[in-house]
């Protein structure tokens, strides 16, 4: 799919992956980019930097994902592209809140769910049409410090993946990135977890760039980490060696986490 002259929403599109991504876009060509954040002081500004619009969107909520998917099609008479981007996380295992769970579940994945609904059926009518979900190098191994990011975003693949089962032959491209660190501010460098992420960071424009790549080509799986497209191969050839390996991963980042605090301590 060309992105020049597109009609694209971008959701979390006011800072980090999807700032970048709706400033490639316009850069490409799209004839209009619609900045969809809950910061809607920052998402005015990347829309103005952009000449594109920016509206307020708590993607947990159904009624703002119909609602900006509604006014977006009211203003622009169609919907090329639809982003996928926001997403959250919570530091921890199974001892999580449940309104974390929940929290998660309905960013990460529900959101999707909310924006599908609508724009599936559109664009199978429509006979063209590109969905991009950005989920997380997590859904295809794991992240170690969040059970709920993990779970949450292998949920977000397995519905791409769906959706390209059910929609390619309909004229509908389906895309979903898994960038392992991405030097934005969603890594938060006093965990243990995410410096062992940052040293091999990439930047958002990165992911952008990588993004706008696999549309033109039609590709599903987007990795601006290849290293992550090695240690998925190695998951599905031997699985419970792939679990030892990260259980060893697991302790060296416990004993690391150790050391630090010991030196604060002190």
């Amino acid at each position: 799919m060309d992105v020049k002259d597109t009609i694209a929403i971008v959701t979390g599109g006011a800072n980090g992956i999807g700032k970048a991504i709706c400033q490639k876009l316009a850069a490409a060509g799209a004839a209009h980019v619609v900045v969809a954040d809950l910061d809607v002081e920052q998402a005015e500004a990347v829309a103005e930097s952009i000449q594109g619009s920016a509206q307020s969107c708590n993607v947990a909520v159904e009624s703002d994902v119909q609602r900006l998917i509604e006014s977006t099609l009211a203003e622009h008479g169609r919907i090329d592209l639809f982003v996928a981007n926001a997403g959250v996380t919570a530091k921890g295992g199974a001892e999580v809140s449940n309104e974390d769970w929940q929290r998660l579940w309905d960013v990460n994945l529900m959101s999707h769910v909310y924006a599908a609904r609508l724009l599936l059926p559109y664009m199978a009518e429509q006979g063209s049409g590109y969905w991009v979900s950005v989920a997380s190098a997590a859904g295809l191994l794991t992240e170690i410090g969040s059970a709920a990011y993990s779970v949450t975003k292998h949920a977000t693949v397995a519905f791409a993946e769906w959706m390209s089962v059910h929609y390619q032959r309909k004229g509908i491209g389906v895309s979903c990135v898994c960038p392992a660190g991405v030097a934005t501010d969603f890594l938060n460098l006093d965990d243990p977890v995410h410096q062992f992420l940052h040293f091999s960071s990439v930047t958002p424009e990165q992911v952008a760039d990588d993004v706008l790549s696999a549309i033109a080509n039609e590709e599903f799986l987007v990795l601006p980490h290849p290293e992550v497209g090695e240690y998925f191969a190695y998951k599905g050839e031997d699985y419970e060696k792939w679990l030892k390996n990260f259980s060893r991963l697991e302790q060296k980042i416990e004993r690391f986490a150790k050391k630090q605090a010991e030196k604060k301590a002190a």
